[in-house]
């Protein structure tokens, strides 16, 4: 495996691999010695898993580190775990499919590498669970009616943003939250396990036809799209499907903020954190369109600042605002 992921490196002309370690702790020995820009690390390996690299790395050197997971369900979590350790991102490697399978991979990796290589700002471990916000006050300048739900779209760096953000808000909050992260389906169900066990909201996966319920956080699943419609006055639900089949991203932040401003005119917010591309800004719109609401992550703390940048730059953010300010900004919005 140590050589496909070194050949993938290398493929592009602009990466020198300087370094290929056996285990993790040779990973962290190698890491302190060598200095890298980039490191890219596999979850199971021998002597030192690679969560416990992450956090002895992030510790004593922070430097970027991408982990390199299977879509089991186990790898999932010790993933999350390790991007929690302070990881900047994951690639799922699935080499056992097409050679199709195996350019979409290397192409993803090669743009994770560069994109955390650009980052300034220093990779530092998480300070920890944050205590709920209290309610506030809306702030003047904002419509009094009452935002329903709230739409959060992310990507590179994503899983860490989001439970920054759901950790810090109270649980009495009346609105709905639907979080859309570009993850495989193995993920999705193990983050939202994840974020159910730390934050002060219900969280879980969410199901084709269930209610969307106040208090709640339904996490799109992974390998497909997720969108909210209204059924009768007060009722609105979710529905999972394969459509559109060609879609680069599934889930996709734009069809499911899309959806979203159209079940909920006026009464929606489009929050955008961390990831590459701009997917998230056509569904931003649309929320602003309908009347709706609109919060993007600052540059300074995103980990990759493509997504909120493709909307900050449209015009689309009422609000641009570092991440550890996010979760007040949702609630003075309510």
């Amino acid at each position: 495996m140590r050589r496909i992921i070194r050949q993938m490196i290398e493929s592009d002309p602009d990466i020198e691999v300087i370094g290929a370690a056996r285990d993790g702790r040779e990973g962290v020995d190698m890491a302190m010695a060598l200095k890298p820009d980039v490191i890219t690390m596999d979850i199971e390996m021998p002597r030192m898993d690679g969560m416990e690299a992450t956090a002895i790395i992030m510790d004593r050197l922070p430097t970027p580190i991408i982990i390199i997971s299977s879509l089991s369900i186990d790898e999932a979590r010790a993933t999350l775990d390790a991007l929690d350790k302070g990881a900047a991102d994951y690639i799922a490697k699935n080499l056992v499919n097409t050679a199709l399978d195996v350019v979409k991979i290397q192409d993803e990796l090669v743009s994770k590498i560069k994109a955390v290589a650009r980052r300034k700002h220093k990779y530092v471990r998480p300070e920890g669970r944050h205590e709920a916000l209290q309610l506030v006050e809306r702030r003047d300048g904002f419509a009094t009616q009452k935002i329903a739900v709230v739409a959060i779209g992310a990507s590179t760096g994503g899983p860490r943003a989001v439970q920054e953000v759901l950790s810090r808000l109270p649980a009495d909050l009346p609105t709905s939250f639907i979080v859309v992260v570009h993850m495989p389906k193995a993920f999705t169900g193990a983050f939202a396990e994840r974020l159910d066990g730390i934050c002060p909201l219900k969280v879980k996966e969410a199901e084709d036809g269930e209610t969307i319920k106040h208090g709640h956080v339904f996490v799109a699943q992974g390998g497909t799209q997720t969108r909210v419609v209204k059924k009768g006055v007060t009722d609105f639900s979710v529905v999972i499907s394969d459509e559109p089949l060609l879609s680069i991203y599934k889930p996709c932040v734009d069809i499911t903020f899309g959806s979203v401003a159209d079940a909920y005119p006026g009464r929606s917010m489009g929050v955008i954190l961390t990831g590459m591309g701009h997917d998230g800004m056509e569904g931003m719109r649309l929320i602003k369109e309908k009347g709706g609401k609109t919060i993007a992550q600052n540059e300074q703390t995103c980990i990759i600042y493509g997504m909120p940048k493709a909307v900050i730059d449209a015009g689309l953010a009422d609000k641009v605002a570092p991440l550890e300010n996010i979760a007040g900004e949702i609630v003075n919005m309510i």
